[in-house]
């Protein structure tokens, strides 16, 4: 496949650009500073502006999929507002280009954790992730509105880690994945293989699935 991946040097982004070499993709790696990513012959490296709708389009033209790994910055004191920005200006973007296909890397504050009850609004929810949390929960809420696009919204478990690629995991869907008492967790290099492998046999159109070991 031809894949464009926005936010190729970020946590996730970068770990979905291993896989999908891994896998002989052809990547268009779209972030700020393409210095920063690294030398291969499936690469190819993009300067992009992820509040850009028509820079989006221009950067995502030709390709099968988009995979939206785009986040502002966790220091950034309006991360919701500029992440519901630019992922309003990727969707247009990939719109416009003619690409059918666009995966959103969101987070797991809007899984259900109870009927009616979000993690995003439980007392112990991390403050420092709130607002981007909020955003990528407001982003899902646009999403399902749509049906002119193909798309797709993964959120990890609620612990998202460093570690090994073990190939294996559980799917699920709006509620939290747990590990008996509590919450369940799965390596990056796995979420980035749930991201790789819904793009290769799409199963989650026009949904918002989970994984978790």
């Amino acid at each position: 496949m031809k894949i464009a991946l926005i936010g190729a040097t970020g946590f996730v982004g970068a770990a979905v650009l291993a896989e999908a070499l891994k896998r002989e993709h052809q990547v268009t790696g779209i972030v700020r500073s393409p210095e920063k990513l690294p030398g291969a012959p499936l690469l190819k490296a993009c300067k992009g502006d992820a509040y850009d709708a028509d820079n989006i389009a221009q950067a995502v033209a030709g390709h099968d999929a988009v995979v939206h790994a785009f986040n502002p910055g966790w220091g950034e004191a309006n991360i919701r507002q500029l992440f519901v920005q630019g992922s309003q200006a990727i969707y247009a973007g990939t719109k416009q280009a003619g690409v059918t296909h666009l995966l959103v890397v969101g987070g797991a504050g809007s899984l259900y954790v109870a009927p009616g009850v979000q993690l995003i609004d439980t007392p112990g929810f991390p403050a420092a992730y709130k607002e981007g949390a909020e955003g990528a929960r407001q982003v899902l809420q646009l999403l399902q509105d749509k049906i002119d696009l193909d798309w797709s919204f993964i959120s990890p478990p609620a612990i998202l880690e460093p570690g090994e690629r073990k190939g294996r995991f559980r799917l699920g869907t709006d509620q939290l994945l747990m590990d008996g008492q509590a919450p369940a967790r799965i390596s990056v290099a796995d979420l980035a293989v749930a991201i790789i492998d819904e793009l290769e046999a799409p199963a989650h159109i026009h949904q918002r699935f989970t994984v978790a070991y």
